[in-house]
């Protein structure tokens, strides 16, 4: 099946080349570099775009094929002025776009220019985007003993809209240990980098498909499912939650599993599996654990400092291909640290989207922010497209319940580990409810306890 749909992908793209532009754009050179050191694909683009226009342009399409679009985690876009060390970047707005003549499934994303792009003046563009499950294992199931060797598909010229003067394409891969790589001249390899081009005058939509066949052994840690829970309490403290559910993305373990094998022959034996993990946590954490269903894992180390935390951890056991495991890791921070008053009164959340652990793709990432009983009117910041819904949660001594703000977003990579906030609105009176809650309650049963003492007594005298 999956064959079937690479020959479709190579008969559509190799006819998109008759597809026109309608832009008065062209791409005098474009470099792009993609890593392949680890299962999380990051490809770099340097573009430099001139308007031949007689018009001003005031954006410009980045064209991805379909196979790239499904897979496709993060986009992002700065404009380069200056040279070497005095160049500055300046961030560009990047969204999706749809395109009625879009050929073929072809995905679109809109990059706006600073300011509009006047006729005959260039641009210097950097994109980097973010591709995840886009690295398929072959064979798909090995031994303990065996080497992950992997697909990577893509292009040797970059997918485009525009005309491209000229270009370069470089893949890197994380060992020089290359099985094949689709020629297309000039081409060659040297080491660790596989080169494409350079390449002169390619036609809009020009597409060279190539497959790269190398051994990739880092680990394919695909958080599944992760639900992160911020409860807020003004009386000092945040208390975040997070339950994993983890597995091994890489080719399939197959045969048994000897440990001894495996303890003594570690750099042999297993070298695609992973038993550690880091999770990289806030400064001052306190109060932290880390368990699983059958209770506290014991091997874990915490190194905290003034910029961040680091927890180093292993599952109760290896995990190759296929093999999943869940656990839950917990913590407190201060309040004062992440809680903060806006110039309108209202107090708002600051605190790290995203997944804690390095190097690893979240398939489906909800964070729950637990606000205050009595807080109102709440409303969310992020800089990229994310799921919101409202829910309510009850707790001990509450009457009317919390506010839980959910926020859900798939295809989560370390990339989008990035500040968010959470605003709201409450009123200082509602922090004495639970004190005079509990002050009702224990006077409450001190007077039912004097009554109780004084009909005894009245029973007693008579």
């Amino acid at each position: 099946m999956a064959a079937r749909n690479w020959i479709f992908a190579v008969a559509v793209f190799l006819s998109l080349s008759t597809f026109s532009s309608a832009q008065d754009l062209q791409i005098v050179n474009a470099e792009r570099r993609i890593d392949l050191s680890s299962h999380i694909v990051k490809a770099f683009l340097t573009l430099k775009v001139e308007n031949i226009g007689k018009d001003p342009a005031a954006d410009m399409l980045l064209a991805f094929p379909p196979t790239q679009i499904k897979n496709l985690a993060m986009v992002q876009a700065l404009a380069v002025t200056g040279k070497k060390k005095k160049k500055i970047y300046l961030p560009l707005d990047v969204k999706p776009s749809e395109q009625p003549d879009a050929p073929n499934d072809a995905g679109y994303f809109l990059v706006s220019f600073a300011t509009p792009l006047g006729p005959g003046e260039a641009v210097t563009l950097e994109v980097l985007y973010i591709l995840t499950h886009s690295l398929e294992p072959f064979p798909v199931e090995i031994t303990q003993s065996e080497s992950q060797l992997v697909y990577y598909r893509d292009s040797a010229v970059v997918l485009s809209p525009y005309r491209i003067k000229q270009q370069t394409t470089f893949f890197k891969t994380p060992s020089t240990r290359v099985e094949s790589f689709t020629s297309v001249e000039p081409a060659n390899r040297a080491g660790k980098e596989i080169k494409y081009g350079a390449y002169e005058d390619r036609a809009p939509y020009s597409y060279a498909p190539v497959i790269v066949h190398f051994e990739n052994n880092s680990p394919f840690a695909v958080v599944e499912e992760l639900v992160r829970e911020i409860e807020i309490s003004h009386w000092g403290s945040l208390q975040i939650t997070e339950n994993y559910r983890l597995t091994h993305g890489g080719a399939r373990h197959k045969g048994v599993f000897s440990r001894v094998e495996y303890q003594s022959r570690r750099s042999i034996s297993g070298s695609s599996s992973f038993n550690a993990l880091l999770a990289v946590l806030p400064p001052r954490v306190n109060s932290v654990y880390y368990r699983d269903n059958i209770g506290n894992i014991s091997t874990s180390h915490l190194r905290t400092g003034f910029k961040k935390s680091e927890l180093e951890f292993e599952p109760r056991y290896p995990l190759f291909g296929g093999w999943k495991a869940t656990f839950i890791i917990g913590y407190r921070v201060p309040l004062e640290d992440y809680l903060f008053e806006a110039p309108d009164g209202r107090r708002y959340l600051n605190f790290t989207f995203g997944c804690p652990l390095v190097e690893t793709i979240v398939n489906k990432l909800t964070l729950k922010v637990v606000l205050p009983e009595g807080s109102k009117d709440p409303s969310a910041v992020l800089p990229f497209a994310v799921n919101q819904d409202l829910q309510v949660k009850y707790s001990y001594l509450d009457i009317v319940g919390r506010t839980v703000v959910v926020l859900q977003k798939d295809n989560v990579v370390p990339t989008h580990n990035v500040p968010f906030q959470v605003y709201y609105t409450f009123k200082p009176i509602y922090m004495l409810a639970e004190p005079l809650m509990l002050v009702s309650a224990f006077f409450f049963v001190f007077v039912t306890s004097l009554a109780y003492v004084h009909i005894d007594l009245n029973i007693v005298k008579k």
